[in-house]
């Protein structure tokens, strides 16, 4: 291999790796990511137990991986601010704040739709 495709190759891995840092590092330490991650094992129990179809199953993995992602990105914007400053800063505040209200909104969407999917079934139990 050629040195430059060889650096390529070591480039992508090393980003890789950063990533799973980046993820590790966040799900150790963010209560808020271990939440979602109890409730996406919980509903795909519920898809196995549910024996749901390849479309809501790919409805949810779209959901979890939402949540999943759109929670890193409120936590790096926390990161970020508290990295550019240490005192109250209204602007500072507004920026978590915002952050914090996408996730809430995708949670929120994503447990009506999760009840869109599994209600019939629960009904079907009864």
């Amino acid at each position: 291999m050629k040195d430059k495709q060889k650096s390529k190759w070591t480039g992508l891995i090393k980003s890789f790796s950063y990533a799973l840092q980046g993820l590790r590092g966040a799900f150790s330490s963010e209560r808020n990511l271990q939440i979602h991650f109890l409730f996406s094992i919980i509903a795909v129990i519920c898809g196995f137990f549910f024996q749901i179809t390849k479309v809501e199953w790919m409805v949810i993995f779209l959901l979890i991986g939402g949540m999943f992602s759109l929670e890193l990105v409120n936590t790096a914007v926390e990161k970020v601010v508290d990295l550019v400053t240490s005192e109250f800063h209204p602007l500072a505040k507004k920026a978590k704040d915002i952050s914090a209200g996408a996730v809430l909104i995708y949670a929120i969407i994503s447990v009506i739709v999760g009840l869109i999917i599994f209600l019939p079934y629960l009904a079907r139990l009864v």
